[in-house]
């Protein structure tokens, strides 16, 4: 363990001691939000990114631990161990370096080499591969092992058969293998035709060629996916000289040897039949997992952005699911995201009575007193949110109205979670409810829906699909944790992704609330089935009492440390028991002028807990999104036909890729600020200057209506 620990300590860059410690934390079974919460002084303050990081290459480390292991005694097996092979596995730093160490040693199918050595010609084959000779005929002695029986008839079937031993020992030669692979990824040039002149979105792939070293992930992405459809052919080129030349700078030995035109051909033969197709899938699965990794990470930072967009709260909200044939589906939720009113209306097709269809929501608004209108941005929208912008300028403009990307709705209200909590209603009208819901609270919302449903990403579908949603589960669970969860009020589905809670244990809780009541302490957690000490501990932080009778329980103060927060603040002349919305504010001012390392020495907590248990007490039950801007509200229209150069708006972040920053300005259809124009100076990537949910303005560069495409640019703004 001790190898794999200085391992992580070199590749993290933090202190031994940190991942040591960290390690025991894990491997006690405590999750990754809690021990990024309460054990920071044991950590050394990583955060949850670097925690799961860590959590990843510790895995990966032990994975490669186990598969050294599992050679070494595969090997031995064989009969065929010694010190120096088990000084190279131990050495290798990959799974793709340990691979190409074993693969001599790996059972093969019957191969010309293997058939070779079968008819005895393997000391023949040491022969040439040693180009110790320097005259004679390699011919003649060749002939020596002719063998009938072995049906090996002449000298020539005999030396053909020796370089075919050893062309497949050069083909397995780990170092040879490594240089080989390391040599295409610097000069390889991945080069892709198209299979027809058939139009598609592979167009631009039909004739192309990029050096290996150089393409973008997306790229990767994308050309695997034609090749998938059938739209595109893919190869790697290389300069086949160049290669056999390198292989023969590492291979011969002797330039005055008689076997160097045959070993010349067997290098030749061995890269072309061997090696050249098998190191080029290599490389192409790591140009892959690197950019799944990449759009894998992409995913998961947009989805965590989104996650937290900050809630719009006392609110009551109309929600509107758009459609044609079937009509709007309409849900009506109060201020805490109870359904009030449900309806029907149809105002999306040019033949429906639209005064009647404005009469219908003039009536719910008025009757619930709605204040916003939250319409989904799917089929129909454009039609609704013009009718939605006239009715609103008839009123005087007292609603306003939001487009919410309604990403996952139609799954969500087709799940048995949806009919769990609307048996009543049809799977459109659950559509409503959500999108209603979601500008209330997104994260309460989006939780229900798988998160490769929401769609915030890019080629999510082409990636490993298992690490897709570890990562994404991972970064649920961190966004639920930050931000805490009302104990009182969560949907089972909400907390199952609180640290600790496994599915029957929310079940659990929500069982246990509708039977009991109302939670009134954290401490009565442990009298939920299933809810033991451990399973106590690592979810009690994350959990928040409105108006418990202890202020704490509405914090992320965690109940071990209740006693120490009371000893701190009777110290300083306050106590919890009076801590008045008064007292609190006077709190607030005079933490601001307490000396955090003194308080820490005669409180005996430590700085990262002492600083966080302050920034609680300072604001009690804040949530930490209502710091973040607040969603555009608006209550005119605005048509793509409207926008013309020039012109500078305001808008939304939606979706952040590699090449670029899709912006919802309002005009249903997201505008592209590539990469190159997020900026004046140089941009690495388009996630260090814009995140998911940002408001930025926006100057529009180009319109194209024949493609729906809009150009915009935050340079100079």
């Amino acid at each position: 363990m001790k190898d794999i620990i200085l391992e992580l300590a070199s590749q993290l860059k933090v202190r031994e001691k940190q991942i040591e410690d960290t390690v025991a934390l894990i491997d006690a079974g405590n999750t990754i939000p809690f021990i990024a919460r309460y054990r920071k002084e044991v950590t050394g303050g990583l955060d949850d990114a670097q925690l799961r990081d860590l959590y990843d290459r510790l895995t990966y480390l032990r994975s490669m631990k186990d598969r050294r292991e599992e050679i070494i005694r595969l090997i031995e097996e064989q009969g065929r161990l010694d010190h120096d092979l088990i000084v190279k596995i131990n050495n290798a730093k990959t799974m793709t370096e340990l691979e190409d160490i074993y693969r001599p040693f790996r059972p093969k199918r019957r191969t010309r080499a293997t058939m070779a050595k079968e008819k005895g010609l393997k000391p023949l084959a040491d022969i040439v591969f040693a180009q110790e000779l320097i005259d004679g005929d390699i011919l003649h002695i060749a002939t020596s092992y002719i063998n009938l029986e072995k049906e090996v008839h002449s000298p020539e079937e005999a030396l053909q058969g020796a370089m075919d031993i050893v062309a497949e020992n050069l083909a397995d030669d780990a170092d040879l293998r490594k240089a080989i692979r390391e040599y295409t990824f610097r000069h390889g040039l991945l080069v892709t035709k198209g299979t027809s002149d058939q139009k598609s979105v592979y167009e631009m792939y039909y004739e192309y060629r990029e050096a290996v070293k150089q393409i973008v992930p997306h790229r990767i992405l994308a050309i695997n996916r034609g090749e998938k459809e059938g739209f595109l052919k893919v190869k790697i080129e290389l300069d086949q000289q160049e290669v056999t030349d390198l292989i023969e700078n590492m291979v011969i030995k002797n330039r005055e040897s008689i076997v160097l035109p045959y070993m010349k051909e067997v290098i030749l033969d061995s890269y072309k039949r061997l090696m050249a197709l098998s190191i080029e899938r290599e490389i192409r699965n790591q140009l892959t997992e690197r950019a799944e990794e990449q759009a894998i990470k992409i995913f998961g930072e947009n989805l965590g952005n989104l996650l937290l967009q900050p809630p719009i709260k006392g609110k009551i909200v109309m929600g509107i699911d758009p459609g044609y044939r079937t009509g709007n589906k309409i849900a009506v939720v109060d201020d805490t995201g109870k359904v009030l009113d449900t309806g029907l209306v149809y105002m999306t097709l040019p033949h429906h009575d639209m005064d009647k269809a404005k009469d219908y929501l003039g009536a719910l608004i008025d009757k619930h007193q709605v204040e916003i209108i939250a319409i989904g941005n799917g089929t129909g929208s454009k039609e609704t949110e013009i009718l939605v912008a006239d009715l609103i300028k008839e009123r005087n403009g007292k609603v306003y109205y939001v487009i919410v990307n309604e990403a996952g709705a139609s799954v969500y209200s087709a799940s048995s979670l949806g009919s769990e909590e609307f048996p009543e209603f049809d799977v459109a009208l659950r559509s409503a409810v959500s999108i209603a819901r979601r500008l209330q609270d997104p994260l309460s919302e989006l939780v229900k829906i798988d998160p490769k449903a929401i769609g915030v990403g890019q080629y999510q579908h082409d990636v490993n699909q298992k690490r897709l949603s570890d990562t994404l589960q991972g970064v649920v669970e961190d966004c639920v944790n930050s931000v805490g969860v009302d104990l009182n009020t969560a949907s089972s589905s909400l907390l199952q992704y609180v640290a600790g809670i496994s599915k029957t244990v929310s079940q659990n809780i929500v069982a246990y609330r509708e039977e009991i009541g109302k939670f009134s302490s954290r401490k009565e957690l442990l009298k939920v089935k299933g809810l033991g000490p451990k399973t106590f501990e690592q979810c009690a932080g994350f959990l928040r009492i409105p108006g418990a009778a202890n202020l704490l329980d509405n914090t992320a103060v965690h109940p071990e440390s209740y006693d120490a927060t009371a000893e701190l603040l009777d110290l300083n002349g306050y106590s919890l028991k009076d801590l008045s919305p008064v007292r609190i504010n006077e709190l607030q001012k005079t933490i601001e002028g307490w000396d955090l390392e003194e308080l820490a020495r005669s409180s005996g907590i430590g700085i990262p807990t002492l600083s966080d248990i302050l920034e609680e007490l300072k604001k009690p039950g804040r949530d930490p999104r209502e710091e973040l801007p607040q969603p555009i509200l608006r209550s005119d229209i605005m048509d793509i036909q409207d926008l013309k150069a020039e012109m500078i708006l305001t808008g939304t972040v939606r979706n952040v890729v590699d090449f670029g920053a899709f912006v919802d300005i309002g005009v249903h259809q997201d505008g592209l600020v590539h990469i190159s124009q997020l900026a004046s100076s140089y941009v690495r990537h388009p996630m260090d200057v814009v995140q998911v949910g940002d408001i930025v303005k926006v100057k529009v560069l180009e319109v194209d209506l024949e493609r729906s495409r809009i150009s915009l640019t935050m340079r100079d703004l």
